[in-house]
């Protein structure tokens, strides 16, 4: 494991302090030339480094030119197909200075949660799956052109822990733990009441959910039901039940467990109210990019990120488009803070 994250480390150090030509030549050592890229909507589908340069990296440090990257999670281990993954969690900080996006500078510091999964083989990058939470900046820019969330909005923080980045041994336990769990969340509502779900022999008492930008975070079972889970199922009653045409990449390592899929979820939109949206009654496939920390066999804290705005546009509905004109009076020239003296 130590030697995955290896490949990755001189790619997250020229990061940390983001200039266009190391991150460039790190870039082209750590993927392959080939290497599919699977990011989050609009940013879309690439092939190799200097497309993901060109159509993600360059506009959000054009966008912030003091970017920074900040990683508060760091694993790595071997999916059910015997693919070696690595799992990055963190935020992507600057001064948002010109529009990213369309999403109008604000000339303040700004953060974007991102979770960032990366199969190697023969000690390259060869796929990546990634979503930005590109909603959470258009929050603190004032910019949200949707419902607003009905949990939390804030800055997601690490694992209480401390240890996100420092991270090693067997995950197997971790592994097992997460997976009867959503074993047993699947059995509701197709096999009873909430008490199927079995939520108390899996989560601990204070756990934290910290969902994306647009959902929100919950703390505890009581914040989980009524910020996340009640208006999630009530659209969408079958989840969990419909698995064609989906794929989940499980690992772990310590007390670390992850799931990336592109996609991983399939239901059908029965109902209305998530998200402010309609009943269509057609099939929608959402991308869940997860991370779990166990603590004496309970899961404690989740970091969740879904890529949004594709489940917005297969319903018909644009975000982007729908952001431009929310702003369409606002002005989106970069932000210029010189010293007037």
């Amino acid at each position: 494991m130590d030697a995955a994250k290896a490949r990755l480390a001189p790619l997250r150090a020229a990061m940390a302090d983001f200039a266009e030509t190391p991150v460039k030549r790190a870039l082209g050592a750590a993927f392959a030339p080939d290497a599919a890229l699977r990011l989050c909507h609009p940013i879309g589908t690439l092939t190799g480094p200097d497309a993901l340069w060109q159509h993600a990296y360059a506009p959000l440090f054009r966008a912030m030119p003091d970017l920074e990257r900040r990683d508060f999670i760091l694993i790595a281990g071997q999916d059910g197909d015997g693919a070696n993954w690595i799992g990055a969690a963190g935020h992507y900080m600057g001064t948002l200075m010109a529009p990213f996006l369309g999403i109008p500078p604000t000339g303040h510091l700004a953060h974007m949660r991102y979770h960032e999964f990366f199969r190697i083989d023969a000690g390259r990058i060869v796929e990546m799956q990634a979503i930005w939470d590109i909603p959470e900046l258009m929050m603190q820019a004032r910019a949200w052109p949707m419902a607003p969330s009905l949990g939390r909005e804030g800055l997601i923080p690490g694992p209480a822990t401390q240890d996100g980045l420092a991270v090693s041994g067997d995950g197997s336990a971790a592994l097992q733990t997460v997976m009867d769990m959503l074993t047993a969340l699947t059995r509701h509502p197709s096999q009873g009441g909430p008490e199927v779900m079995e939520i108390p022999r899996y989560w601990h008492p204070r756990f934290n959910w910290y969902g994306p930008a647009g959902i929100g975070t919950a703390r505890g079972l009581a914040g989980f039901r009524n910020w996340h889970q009640i208006p999630f199922l009530a659209a969408m009653p079958d989840r969990g039940q419909d698995r064609s045409g989906t794929h989940g990449h499980f690992f772990a390592e310590g007390a670390y467990a992850a799931v990336t899929g592109w996609p991983n979820m399939r239901q059908t939109l029965t109902g209305g109210g998530w998200l402010g949206l309609p009943p269509t009654g057609k099939p929608i496939t959402l991308r869940s990019l997860d991370f779990w920390r166990i603590e004496a066999g309970l899961i404690r804290e989740n970091w969740v990120l879904v890529d949004l705005l594709d489940a917005f546009a297969q319903t018909g509905v644009d975000v982007m488009a729908r952001l431009g004109e929310f702003n369409k009076a606002r002005n989106l020239a970069p932000v210029d803070l010189r010293q007037q003296i």
